[in-house]
């Protein structure tokens, strides 16, 4: 099992895809992986903005405009992930367009984090240190979905928080 923080970071990336191409599928069980990625994009950001952003802003390599810019996209995407959990009706157009609309902003989000923050921290982070957050990481994620970060309720709830971060 990885323990580097920027692996483990781009694990949870590649499930936010295909959760994605699952949640396209017409035919799939659409309410529980819509259950699943919202647990874990909820814990994966939480994560990040708990240990992983603080950390790296330590580093004068990292670029500390794209960490806070991350945080902005993270408060963006649960905004996004709650309209379309507020959209009961899963064949429904609308809830092909909020997840279009999530879709859109979290791979903005995927897109930036992995060339800018990511890049630089595997530059700039030694080994050890980036296992040592690694480590944190997964504990605050493992946290979050203990707590059921992905129930609608705490959504509506760290939505309202970060809604100050958009511009």
């Amino acid at each position: 099992m990885a323990t580097d923080v920027v692996e483990l970071i781009l694990e949870d990336h590649r499930r936010f895809e295909e959760l994605f191409r699952q949640l396209r599928d017409r035919n799939s069980d659409r309410t529980a992986l819509l259950g699943e990625l919202a647990a874990l994009l909820v814990a994966h950001a939480e994560a990040e903005e708990s240990e992983v952003y603080p950390a790296l802003k330590r580093y004068k390599e990292v670029d500390n405009d794209e960490v806070d810019h991350g945080a902005e996209e993270h408060a963006e995407g649960h905004q996004a992930l709650l309209a379309l959990m507020e959209v009961t009706d899963t064949e429904s157009e609308d809830w092909e367009s909020k997840l279009e609309e999530l879709v859109e902003a979290l791979n903005h989000h995927v897109d930036e984090e992995e060339r800018t923050i990511l890049n630089d921290a595997r530059e700039q982070v030694d080994d050890s240190r980036r296992a040592e957050l690694g480590k944190l990481f997964l504990e605050i994620r493992q946290d979050r979905l203990d707590d059921d970060c992905g129930d609608i309720s705490y959504v509506r709830r760290i939505a309202a928080d970060t809604k100050d971060r958009i511009d």
